[in-house]
């Protein structure tokens, strides 16, 4: 079993099949899955109340941006990783420093962006604070 073994974990994701295979990897890490959304609305209200120790977020879900979900869980203390098939330039300067996963990414891809985040201690990046 992985390091990540019991790790509670919040999928942000518009695209079914990638929500499940996302779902599939992290199990197979040992992670628990308390809840997969796509919906930018209920990634918002699940975000500000779920009690989760990470996130993966889709940076683009149906046209609209995560970043406000990416606030309430840097408010919250609660460290995430973004996924995209856009790249990394489109971070806004605040998240500028938090890590990216590039569509289609592997499982080991996947751990290494989630373990880094963790021993990190990153739960988001404001411009000149850490």
């Amino acid at each position: 079993m992985s390091d990540l073994s019991g790790l509670k974990v919040l999928i942000v994701e518009d695209e079914g099949l990638v929500a499940l295979m996302i779902e599939d990897m992290l199990q197979d890490l040992g992670c628990q899955i308390v809840a997969s959304v796509s919906q930018l609305s209920d990634a918002k209200a699940i975000a500000d109340t779920i009690e989760v120790d990470m996130a993966v977020l889709d940076i683009n879900l149906a046209g609209q941006p995560s970043f406000p979900v990416a606030e309430i869980l840097r408010e919250r203390q609660i460290p995430f990783v973004f996924s995209t098939g856009y790249g990394a330039s489109g971070l806004p300067t605040e998240f500028a420093g938090n890590q990216v996963l590039g569509k289609p990414f592997s499982a080991e891809e996947l751990e290494q962006k989630v373990t880094l985040t963790l021993a990190s201690g990153r739960v988001g990046h404001r411009a000149g604070t850490i």
